[in-house]
């Protein structure tokens, strides 16, 4: 049973090098207590501005903005402020320059970018930005469907290394070093040397892949690597926590700073790494950011990211108490014959390197009910609400420096799996059959981007079996991608989509209905 939470020989989070002494670390903490954007905010403010200019509420809950105001605050309404504001994003050395210093720094980087559309975001950056570097890549195929769009975005031509799959709770893993030479290996001697490499750690389920050991065999073979560590923004940041992928030899870091580490919901950061490949990436990556970003950022994202970063980089205890919360919440499902916790059989993977101790992956098909029932149960009767569910399955997400009231939570649980509803669920789940398996790729019949242009037509779903598919089609959760333009549609995809569609949680983004009953293919000639 893989109890700790991570491998023992990974450096210690923010003691490495760049800290090595009690004087530094003190120095390091003093200088990330500080938050200049949120702090030039404040100022701007506290000046009383008249706002001739957008946004059109002009910083007031007077007139048509009164129910905004009562809604959000009027202070929330002071610090949306455009950008190109003197002594907050403008000046010789403007608060913003400052706070993206910080966040490079915290997080290992030589550069980070604050973005307000998401990961997503910066998953299309990295795409257009790798393009740059050439128009081959090997990529995880499991990647967030984000990726997928800047593949097509980009023009760029994916092979895919494959990662490891738990067939019994439909769980997609990382990929290992091994994996992921041999799938270099072969797009070389296929002659489509990859540009660029992009993998995903942590999963959603908390599996987190030698970081090190990729980005040694991606540059052996002359590439960068893109990590989507979109769901772990809070690595580095306590000695219990798997390191930041940016001071483990990354050179390109997605991260989504709002799901894990404190931000508001849509903000996040993409951190450049110190490796060998930074120089041509950097202006790679900013002209990108550029085609990516809106001319309309929002500061009241920019200036939680600022505020994210210091509580972070100062909030090691804080973060403990979180991850010895979520140790004991673990240890209260091991007491307990209905549940198990999945993450205690990531050792049978070889590509886990080590476990993100603040998600916890739990099994419940002991229990006789469904993932998805429970789930929606405990939001209907409860009001608890996990971050998602497959057909085995429930997976909380803590956030750091958060510790949820776990008995309670427990107690719900058990409430819902020994109630009348829930015997009515497991005699519905006898009579209608297990959930369908998680089903591997079609065939890739043409590139996604001639896929994705082509002359299309819509075909009933009992029909889409064969066909090449024109869409992006991604089960959420987790939003990774089951077909994308130009591959293959396959009998299995349907009837797993289908079933997703279906389930109580669940949706596919890319859809032409929710129902799935129907498939956008490029039209046969």
């Amino acid at each position: 049973m893989l109890h700790a939470p991570v491998s023992n020989d990974r450096p210690a989070p923010l003691r490495t090098a760049e800290v090595p002494s009690v004087r530094d670390r003190a120095d390091f903490l003093r200088r990330h207590a500080e938050t200049p954007y949120a702090d030039a905010l404040d100022r701007y403010v506290d000046r009383g501005p008249v706002q001739l200019m957008v946004p059109g509420h002009g910083g007031t809950g007077r007139g048509l903005s009164g129910r905004l105001a009562d809604f959000l605050g009027e202070r929330a309404l002071q610090l949306d402020v455009p950008m190109l504001i003197d002594d907050v994003d403008l000046g010789e050395r403007p608060p913003l320059a400052r706070a993206l210093e910080l966040a490079a720094e915290a997080w290992g980087a030589r550069r980070t970018w604050f973005l307000t559309n998401g990961a997503s975001q910066a998953n299309r950056t990295a795409a257009l930005a790798a393009r740059g570097l050439g128009a081959h890549i090997v990529s995880q195929r499991s990647a967030h469907s984000s990726f997928s769009d800047g593949v097509l975005a980009a023009g760029l031509i994916p092979d895919f290394v494959f990662p490891s799959v738990d067939d019994r709770h439909g769980m997609a893993h990382g990929v290992s070093p091994a994996a992921l030479d041999a799938a270099l290996a072969r797009a070389e001697r296929e002659g489509r040397a990859a540009a660029a490499v992009y993998v995903v750690s942590p999963s959603y389920f908390g599996s987190v892949s030698d970081v090190r050991g990729l980005a040694e065999v991606a540059h052996a073979h002359g590439a960068p690597l893109i990590v989507d560590g979109a769901w772990g923004p809070h690595f580095g940041f306590h000695p219990e926590l798997p390191e930041s992928p940016a001071r483990l030899g990354a050179d390109l870091v997605v991260s989504s700073t709002h799901k894990l580490a404190g931000s508001l919901t849509q903000s996040a950061m993409l951190h450049l790494g110190h490796g060998p490949f930074a120089d041509r990436l950097e202006p790679l990556v900013e002209r990108a950011f550029t085609m990516t970003a809106s001319t309309s950022t929002s500061a009241i994202l920019r200036a939680s990211l600022d505020i994210a970063r210091a509580s972070l980089a100062t909030g090691e205890e804080q973060i403990g108490r979180s991850v010895a919360g979520a140790r004991g919440f673990r240890e209260m499902l091991r007491e307990d014959p209905r549940f198990r916790v999945v993450s205690d059989d990531f050792d049978h993977f070889t590509d886990i390197f080590a476990t993100d101790p603040l998600r916890v992956p739990i099994d419940v098909s002991a229990a006789g009910v469904s993932g998805h029932w429970l789930r929606q149960r405990l939001i209907d009767v409860d009001g608890i609400h996990f971050e998602m569910a497959t057909a085995t399955s429930l997976v909380a997400v803590i956030g750091a420096g958060k510790t949820p009231d776990y008995p309670l939570v427990h107690r719900a649980m058990v409430r819902a799996v020994d109630s009348e509803a829930a015997r009515a669920e497991r005699e519905a789940n006898a009579e209608a059959g297990s959930f369908p398996a998680l089903p591997a790729p079609g065939a890739l019949r043409m590139m996604p981007r001639d896929g994705f242009f082509a002359a299309t037509e819509v075909v009933p779903a009992a029909e889409a079996a064969g066909r090449v598919s024109a869409d992006t089609l991604a089960a959420y959760p987790p939003g990774i991608p089951n077909v994308i333009p130009g591959e293959e549609i396959t009998a299995e995809t349907v009837a797993f989509l289908r079933a997703v569609a279906a389930s109580p949680t669940g949706y596919v983004r890319g859809s032409i209905d929710a129902g799935v009953t129907r498939f956008r293919v490029v039209r046969a000639s």
